[in-house]
């Protein structure tokens, strides 16, 4: 039996482990699921070792633990793989149609929190693993697993492991399986990730909370204060307002942009998809320019005052506000995050405090789209979907990939299987069964093209 053979009779039971895997809450952000993250670690740790991966270790961190793996039988080119097992909250809740930790198949797609980002990526390729080892008994290449519990938290801890770990992560290729393909059908390769700058925002005026009529017009309110700020933040042609946001920003190429403008994109159904009256943004780039090569400045929530039901007449001593940039190439997360709070601060009303926070951030990276190993995976995704792929940028961020590029200096493949409407980090996240499959047999094929395509050599 060949791999593929393997993988076609094995469908059932790789969706029934990828249940498995999607039923533990590994919510790294919220303290409560520190056992949980860690449980599913272990369990994942454990699955490793029964398909036949020669070395597997649960490692501990100062935060949650990284699964290492490697197969090293191989006389051929070496593959570090990195996913994620950690996943984004699940509020609200109420919005779900089902439980989020209990996987349902309806329509043709997983529905779980993690089922496309990551836990349902990550489960492809290790089938695809699987598929190889059980049915001839070896890979065509090399393989190392670097498996993390905190990439939903700014993959605090990584750095310090990759800098433990360098030698024995050392690599050929790099591959990422954590972004969407550009549409449904269409296979995608990303050359180009978004980074990110993250600030949490604290306006503060009385040392308690006010009776708004009492003391309404006499003393500045946070709440009306940070809107102000907020607004401030961008004008009218809907541009980062912020001074020196944009000098370091890597302008799209003319290439670039025809490259874009090429893609089969409906705006109008994007639109409608969305179910906004109107699209908006930076004035003079078209929609995919926005989304995945232009800078960007979002409020991700905000809270102040009273928000129970009903009235209550106050005015609030807090104002806060959590607020996120998307960055694209030369643009540095610290010197951003500095100019937004420096920018805050100025702008804000001499009758409140106002304190901003850096919570993380990560580079912007843009990849080589002719690397042997992207032109590997290029065969391998026309073989699998029978069309060849696209090539797109992403606006989504993966702190890792820029370290991958700064310390092994090797090419780095990124090759998703998710969708943009598959509801990452939202309510009712979802993978199509479709795409688990087809991306799982482009993995078998991807470890084969790269073994054939092994005459290069790390960068």
């Amino acid at each position: 039996m060949n791999p593929l053979d393997y993988a076609a009779s094995s469908r059932q039971r790789f969706l029934d482990q990828l249940f498995e895997f999607l039923r533990y809450p590994s919510i790294s952000t919220l303290p409560e699921h520190k056992t949980d993250v860690a449980n599913a670690a272990d369990w994942l740790a454990s699955h490793l070792r029964s398909i036949g991966m020669q070395t597997v270790e649960c490692v501990p961190t100062d935060g949650h633990p990284i699964v290492y793996a490697e197969w090293l039988g191989a006389n051929g080119p070496t593959l570090l793989f990195y996913g994620h097992y950690d996943v984004q909250p699940v509020d609200p809740l109420d919005q779900w149609q089902t439980p989020p930790f209990e996987p349902t198949l309806r329509d043709g797609k997983i529905y779980a929190r993690g089922a496309t980002d990551d836990k349902g990526q990550v489960w492809l390729v290790i089938s695809a693993i699987e598929s190889w080892l059980r049915s001839v008994g070896h890979l065509p290449c090399n393989v190392k697993l670097l498996i993390e519990g905190e990439e939903e938290i700014g993959s605090t801890h990584l750095g310090t492991f990759i800098r433990a770990y360098q030698q024995r992560l050392a690599c050929d290729a790099v591959l990422v399986c954590d972004t969407a393909m550009f549409a449904p059908d269409i296979p995608s390769l990303v050359y180009g990730l978004r980074g990110l700058a993250y600030v949490e925002v604290h306006v503060r005026g009385p040392r308690r909370d006010l009776h708004s009529g009492s003391y309404g017009g006499a003393v500045v309110n946070p709440a009306n204060a940070l809107a102000a700020m907020i607004a401030a933040l961008h004008d009218e042609h809907g541009r980062v307002a912020v001074p020196g946001f944009y000098d370091a920003v890597l302008p799209l190429s003319e290439q670039e942009r025809q490259l874009l403008a090429a893609l089969p994109f409906d705006e109008e159904a994007y639109r409608q998809e969305l179910d906004v009256p109107a699209l908006g943004g930076e004035e003079g780039y078209s929609v995919l320019e926005r989304i995945g090569a232009r800078p960007t400045l979002d409020v991700n929530g905000m809270w102040s005052g009273f928000t129970g039901t009903g009235a209550k007449t106050v005015l609030p001593a807090t104002a806060h506000a959590k607020i996120s940039m998307r960055l694209v190439p030369e643009q540095q997360p610290d010197q951003i995050a500095q100019q937004v709070a420096r920018f805050l601060e100025q702008c804000a009303p001499a009758g409140v405090r106002v304190q901003v926070q850096t919570l993380h951030g990560a580079e912007p990276v843009l990849v080589d789209r002719t690397s042997p190993p992207m032109m590997a995976a290029a065969r391998a995704l026309e073989q699998s979907f029978g069309r060849a792929p696209v090539y797109q940028r992403e606006g989504g961020s993966i702190p890792v990939v820029t370290t991958f590029v700064r310390e092994f200096g090797v090419p780095v493949v990124l090759m998703g299987f998710g969708l943009h409407t598959d509801g990452a980090h939202s309510p009712n996240e979802h993978f199509h069964l479709a795409n688990f499959h087809r991306g799982t047999d482009a993995v078998i094929y991807f470890f084969e093209e790269l073994a054939r395509g092994a005459s290069f050599s790390p960068c």
